[in-house]
């Protein structure tokens, strides 16, 4: 279960507690635990922060505690603060990415069943999607993006399995792996009921709770070689 641990502390030497986190960081890289940290200044106190860190678990947690450069920047981190700061640890009962719940619903529901009302639920009505296999690389608009996906599934019963997504801002960035079966015209080439895979990454750019825009990467040259498209074409 992820753990966070909350520094809420006073100072004027915010510049300073800085310069010593950037010390820690360099100082115990391969030791800490740590594996996220946000800093925050009160908007109606300019000497009032708060110092958010993530840990993977309260066990890796109580790990870093122990590292003698986790006791060294406290000490120090205690002479350039205003008093005592105070911590709070909790426990990781809720994690939601707002934005990632939209990847997700792309892969998980709007490929699999292809309706469009799902579709205007989670793509903006201007949605720019780049990929570079399709004839217009840069199309716009859910009509273009719906009539991708219907070519897609009128030539393959599939699926995606997600293997990795990170979200930064406003981006979330999917791993995934199409398994698909061959069962409808696909570049020409009539059904032949094939079991093909193919990796890649798709991502998103979400702006006001809807994908804006949308980036596909992806082997479609080892789609061709297991269909056979490409030994047609070398012949």
């Amino acid at each position: 279960m992820t753990f966070v641990q909350i520094i809420d502390y006073k100072t004027s030497r915010q510049d300073d507690l800085n310069q010593l986190l950037d010390q820690y960081v360099s100082q115990s890289q391969g030791k800490r635990t740590v594996t996220h940290s946000i800093v925050g200044r009160d908007r109606e106190n300019e000497n009032h922060y708060v110092d958010v860190v993530e840990f993977p678990s309260y066990e890796e947690a109580m790990k870093n505690s122990h590292l003698p450069e986790t006791d060294r920047m406290f000490q120090e981190m205690m002479a350039l603060c205003d008093g005592m700061p105070s911590f709070t640890n909790l426990d990781v009962v809720r994690d939601e990415n707002l934005n990632k719940m939209l990847a997700d619903r792309m892969f998980d529901e709007l490929a699999m069943t292809g309706d469009r009302s799902v579709a205007e639920e989670i793509f903006a009505s201007d949605y720019a999607d780049h990929d570079m296999v399709k004839a217009d690389p840069d199309a716009q608009g859910i009509d273009a993006l719906m009539a991708d996906l219907n070519m897609w599934r009128s030539a393959f019963e599939m699926s995606f399995t997600k293997n990795q997504q990170i979200a930064e801002g406003d981006f979330v960035t999917t791993l995934w792996t199409w398994n698909a079966t061959h069962t409808g015209e696909f570049m020409g080439l009539a059904p032949t009921g094939k079991k093909v895979t193919a990796t890649g990454s798709t991502t998103f750019r979400c702006k006001d709770g809807m994908i804006a825009e949308g980036w596909w990467h992806y082997d479609i040259m080892s789609v061709m070689r297991q269909l056979g498209i490409m030994e047609g074409m070398s012949a």
